[in-house]
């Protein structure tokens, strides 16, 4: 049974042309699309790769499809490529695996200064030589939480980072998602999870227990916030 827990209501937001729908019926009902300006950060359960690997595929979908017909960037800023989730779900909607794989451009920033670096000099570059529409960064708190990076150094350049995908979304018309799986054993999650907080301008959160799992939308200058239940472990991937 699905439960829908309303918590602000806002105006509606203006409709754009560019939107990206994850087109899962519980979560549709809570949070219709990602709009063009966007963004956002998806974090909780480890299982937000699923969502983000629906994502990847969806936005090669033609507009009317909820999709973006676009290329996509996946930076992995954890070593932790969801391609070959992405591939079964380009495999369950009929899409050509090979095909899909040449339109997703993969950058891999494993450290604070090279994500750090990725982003902010060469981002720019990447998107004006692919077209995409959409950056999906995965598990962007990862590199900053190593000791290899001191706590100033991981609040100054994550802060950095954080402000210039806020801006550089809005700048170019494009949605940038980035995933954040919580490192709760990490005494640095909380200080990064409070920089993330406040520079998203949309937050999706992912709850996993034992016995429920739900979606929460956290912040969002328009929609309605509120919380959803979300089983995908009645699913498997494809039946997304």
């Amino acid at each position: 049974m699905q439960k829908l827990i309303t918590m602000q209501k806002l105006m509606p937001q203006t409709t754009t042309k560019l939107q990206l729908t994850f087109n899962m019926p519980y979560i549709d009902e809570l949070f219709p699309a990602f709009q063009a300006g966007d963004f956002a950060v998806l974090y909780g359960s480890q299982n937000v790769t699923l969502l983000m690997a629906q994502l990847c595929v969806r936005a090669h979908l033609p507009t009317k499809q909820g999709g973006l017909e676009s290329n996509v960037i996946f930076i992995d800023a954890a070593n932790s490529s969801s391609l070959p989730s992405v591939l079964q779900v380009a495999e369950h909607q009929q899409l050509e695996p090979q095909k899909m794989l040449e339109q997703i451009q993969t950058l891999r920033a494993y450290t604070a200064y090279r994500l750090h670096t990725l982003i902010i000099e060469k981002l720019e570059q990447a998107i004006k030589a692919s077209g995409a529409k959409l950056v999906v960064i995965s598990d962007i708190m990862c590199p900053f939480l190593t000791e290899n990076v001191d706590d100033q150094e991981a609040r100054t350049a994550y802060n950095q980072i954080m402000n210039y995908l806020s801006n550089f979304a809005k700048k170019h018309g494009i949605i940038i998602i980035a995933t954040n799986p919580l490192h709760e054993n990490n005494p640095r999650n909380r200080m990064l999870q409070e920089i993330t907080t406040a520079k998203a301008g949309v937050i999706l959160r992912y709850t996993k227990t034992q016995y429920t799992s739900d979606i929460e939308l956290e912040k969002h200058p328009s929609y309605m916030l509120g919380i959803v239940d979300f089983r995908p472990e009645n699913k498997t991937l494809t039946d997304f």
